[in-house]
């Protein structure tokens, strides 16, 4: 069913979003101090946990866990990359777009039989 094979996508994106801003977000904020820089990336890092262990559980049925680690890996890449221009005005260049892509490629390569 689509529902089974599209929900853990969905999740993981989900999640990543979350892990995004939890890992990267106060790099906006430096000068606050990094005690409550590591308390808000905690509190945000639970929902991530939230959306990601369903991903992996549900997602397990379907999919190995390096298919779901290969998934997971160029979803991350995305998000991040939205997240970098938008959110903290650093847009990719051309070598990041390149290692990424490679990424991507070796993700692929995981979905091979």
């Amino acid at each position: 069913m689509i529902f089974d094979r599209l929900a853990p996508v969905f999740l993981l994106l989900g999640s990543n979003v979350f892990m995004t801003f939890a890992w990267y977000g106060h790099l906006k904020y430096k000068s606050a101090p990094l005690t409550w820089a590591i308390a808000a990336s905690w509190g945000i890092a639970l929902f991530e946990y939230c959306l990601m262990v369903p991903a992996n559980r549900m997602g397990s049925a379907l999919y190995s866990a390096p298919q779901l680690k290969g998934m997971q890996e160029v979803i991350t890449l995305l998000v991040f990359a939205g997240f970098s221009t938008w959110y903290l005005g650093a847009p990719l260049k051309w070598n990041h777009w390149a290692g990424f892509a490679l990424i991507v490629v070796a993700a692929w390569l995981i979905f091979l039989d």
